[in-house]
């Protein structure tokens, strides 16, 4: 996917991720999910990193930048029946500043112009699944640790 600049912030862009920036991504997802995965009791580095790097795919992966310094990660994996979030992280020094919801007006808008549902899965009891609810993301279904949602494909 190629990278992108919204008019609504100019300080933000996505570009693409390469095969070397594993370490950079974990350091970020670990630094985003501490909080939530420590208030369950499921905080767990090693698990982390064996999740982030059995789907590491760079060509799915595009940095969150702002004035060109990475602070974040998005991954959107296509799939025959739409597309997967798998993984928005921003780090918890640049959340709640809108970071988040201009990363997914982009990735939603790509998923309109191909006409492609969205999945995607959040910890029970994140603030995530507020946001994702906020962004028009449906509950699907609950499983033990993970909420399951979608947003439908625009015609």
């Amino acid at each position: 996917m190629p990278v992108s600049h919204l008019n609504s912030r100019p300080d933000l862009a996505l570009a693409p991720a390469r095969d070397d920036d594993f370490e950079a991504l974990l350091a970020l997802r670990l630094a985003a999910m501490r909080e939530s995965l420590e208030r369950v009791g499921r905080f767990d580095p090693q698990r982390a990193r064996e999740r982030l790097s059995r789907g590491y795919q760079p060509a799915h992966t595009r940095h969150i930048l702002r004035d060109g310094e990475l602070i974040g990660f998005v991954v959107v994996v296509p799939r025959d029946e739409g597309w997967l979030l798998d993984h928005l992280y921003v780090h918890p020094s640049a959340q709640g500043e809108g970071v988040g919801s201009w990363v997914l007006a982009q990735v939603l808008a790509e998923a309109d112009a191909a006409h492609k549902s969205v999945s995607v899965t959040a910890l029970k009891h994140s603030d995530a699944n507020r946001f994702y609810q906020r962004h028009g993301f449906e509950l699907q279904a609950e499983g033990e640790w993970d909420w399951y949602y979608l947003r439908a494909a625009k015609e």
